[in-house]
C-alpha cells in the first residue's frame, strides 16, 4: 500500500501536452506540470500509452459549441486531454485495494477528468481493468473506448444475432476494427462505410463487403440489413429506415449532436409507426473490459494501431484524427526519453 506522503502530496514534475485555451490542435503545448499522487482510492499511473478520441477532438476545439458549457465557457476546466490509457500502477491510495504497484492497466477515463496525454495520471481504482497478459500497451490504449462502444452497440443494444446482416458506417476507426471482429463470432455478413483510402485495411481485418462514401451512400442503394451499427450519425432518422429490414435495428454512438438528439426523440415513435428500432447508445465505459481481454486472447481480437505517436506528436496526431485521415485507433506511446 501506499505511505501516507504518497496520497497527501506530489512529488517531482512530469511532462504532459497542456491544453490552455480553445483552438486549433497546434495551441496544445508540451510542459511540465506537477506529478500528482493518488488521494484515498485513487491509483497513481505511469502511462505508457494513450490514444486520441472524438471527445479530444471536440474538447479542444470547444466545438460545438455545447462542449463551452460543460467544460468551461471561455476557458478549458481541464489542462491534460486524453480519454484512455494504458499503463502501470506506481502507486496507490490508502483505501485502495484493487491493485498493486506493478500491476498493468488500462480504461476509459473520460468520466475521471481525462489525464492520459501526459507521463502519470491519478484515477480512482475503479476507472481502470486489469490488461490481458499478452496485450501490448499500445493495443490496450486503443481499445477501451472503441470496444465498449462496439460491444455495447452490437451486442447490448443491437441485439445481433448469429447469421445477421450488418452494416457499419464509419468503419475505418476503432469501432468499426473492432465491431467486424465481435461480428466475426455471430458469423454475421458485414459490410463496411468509410473513404476509399481505407477500404483495403477494412478487407484485410475482415468486412465482407465495403462502400466508399463519397461513391456510393449506402441509405440509397437499395441494400437492407438487419443491423446498422452508425459512428458517424450525419443524416437524418427517416433515411435510415430505407437501410433496415423489416424489424431492423439502427444504433448511433455518435456523430452529429443534432442528428443524434433526433434519433433519441423521434426513435420511439418510429418504432411503433414501423417496427424499427432507432436508439442512441448511452455507453458504459469499461464494463466489459474483462470480456474484450477474453475475445483478446481466445478469438485474436486485435485492434489496427494507426501510428504510434511520441507525446511531443499529440497535436499532429490529433489533427489526423480530426481530418479522419487515420486507419483505426490513432495511438500515443509516452516513454522515459519523451
Amino acid at each position: 500500500m501506499a505511505s501516507s506522503s504518497l496520497t497527501r502530496q506530489a512529488h517531482g514534475v512530469m511532462k504532459a501536452v497542456i491544453l490552455s485555451k480553445y483552438g486549433p490542435a497546434s495551441a496544445l503545448r508540451l510542459g511540465q506540470l506537477p506529478k500528482p499522487a493518488p488521494t484515498a482510492d485513487e491509483v497513481l499511473i505511469r502511462v505508457r500509452a494513450t490514444a486520441v478520441n472524438d471527445w479530444d477532438w471536440s474538447y479542444a476545439r470547444g466545438r460545438p459549441f455545447l462542449y463551452r458549457l460543460m467544460f468551461g465557457l471561455r476557458k478549458p476546466k481541464i489542462d491534460v486531454l486524453g480519454a484512455e490509457l494504458a499503463g502501470t500502477v506506481e502507486a496507490v491510495g490508502d483505501d485502495a485495494d484493487t491493485f498493486e504497484p506493478g500491476d498493468r492497466v488500462y480504461g476509459d477515463i473520460s468520466e475521471a477528468g481525462f489525464g492520459g496525454f501526459a507521463e502519470y495520471a491519478c484515477v480512482s481504482q475503479e476507472t481502470v481493468r486489469p490488461m490481458a497478459d499478452d496485450m501490448t500497451f499500445e493495443q490496450a490504449a486503443a481499445l477501451p473506448h472503441a470496444a465498449m462502444l462496439a460491444l455495447q452497440g452490437l451486442v447490448d443494444l443491437g441485439k445481433i444475432e448469429k447469421g445477421d446482416r450488418v452494416l457499419i458506417n464509419g468503419a475505418g476507426g476503432g469501432v468499426g476494427i473492432v465491431g467486424v471482429q465481435i461480428c466475426a463470432q455471430y458469423d454475421a455478413a458485414v459490410t463496411g462505410v468509410d473513404s476509399a483510402p481505407k477500404l483495403e485495411t477494412l478487407r484485410t481485418v475482415g468486412f465482407d463487403d465495403v462502400i466508399d462514401y463519397r461513391q456510393v451512400d449506402f441509405t440509397k442503394n437499395g441494400q437492407r440489413y438487419d443491423l446498422v451499427l452508425d459512428a458517424k450519425t450525419t443524416r437524418s432518422p427517416l433515411r435510415y429506415l430505407r437501410s433496415l429490414k423489416r424489424g431492423g435495428r439502427y444504433i448511433t454512438v455518435g456523430g452529429r449532436l443534432p442528428r443524434l438528439a433526433q434519433v433519441a426523440i423521434l426513435g420511439p415513435l418510429i418504432h411503433r409507426l414501423t417496427g424499427k428500432r432507432l436508439r442512441v447508445l448511452a455507453l458504459k465505459p469499461n464494463s466489459d473490459l474483462e470480456h474484450i481481454n477474453d475475445l483478446f486472447q481466445t478469438a485474436g481480437l486485435r485492434p489496427v494501431i494507426d501510428g504510434p505517436y511520441s507525446l511531443s506528436d499529440v497535436p499532429t496526431a490529433l489533427e489526423r484524427f480530426g481530418e479522419a485521415h487515420h486507419v483505426g485507433k490513432v495511438v500515443i506511446t509516452i516513454d522515459e526519453e519523451t
